[in-house]
């Protein structure tokens, strides 16, 4: 199970970076401009996208931040600064997959909300997190095709052989 973490985390990686780098082209009015979605923007679904990694991978590596992590719901108006602040979370999220003892399924983690202290199996926040992730990349590719930045691959994975590993070596850099 452990690898299926380590893969999904670094896939995740992935796509926040193709789908970054898509947006790094757009003007910051073109993030910003309002869009058909769950958020308004572009720049406010990425925001969320790393709020909550911000709150799920601190809850996964033990020491959960809680609400703080929602403390601005938009931290990040220029989407270089969004990106790299991506890249460190994602980079916390794939050393938790690849940690044994942190990424033992059954492992307990708890989640302080507002009214209570939830607590989940490893397995099933990490799922969750993964989940979340597709669910808002989706909203903000869709809202690109409104946009001069064209949408990029996003339901790829790669694998691991000679090849693939020699395609993807300028995104892996």
């Amino acid at each position: 199970m452990d690898n299926l973490f380590k893969a999904q985390a670094w896939n995740n990686a992935w796509s926040n970076h193709r789908l970054h780098k898509a947006c790094l082209s757009l003007s910051d009015a073109d993030l910003a401009a309002e869009r058909t979605g769950f958020f308004p923007s572009i720049i406010e679904t990425l925001n969320h996208v790393l709020i909550v990694d911000w709150y799920y991978v601190s809850a996964l590596e033990g020491d959960c931040m809680g609400q703080k992590a929602f403390a601005d719901l938009v931290p990040f108006r220029a989407m270089a600064d969004l990106a790299e602040e991506q890249r460190r979370i994602d980079r916390r999220f794939v050393a938790v997959a690849g940690n044994p003892e942190l990424a033992a399924a059954e492992r307990q983690v708890e989640l302080p909300r507002k009214d209570r202290l939830q607590v989940e199996r490893f397995d099933r926040t990490f799922l969750h997190l993964i989940q979340h992730q597709i669910h808002h990349r989706g909203q903000a590719h869709a809202m690109l095709c409104g946009t001069a930045a064209a949408p990029p691959q996003l339901d790829e994975f790669y694998f691991d052989w000679q090849p693939d590993r020699e395609l993807r070596a300028p995104d892996f850099a």
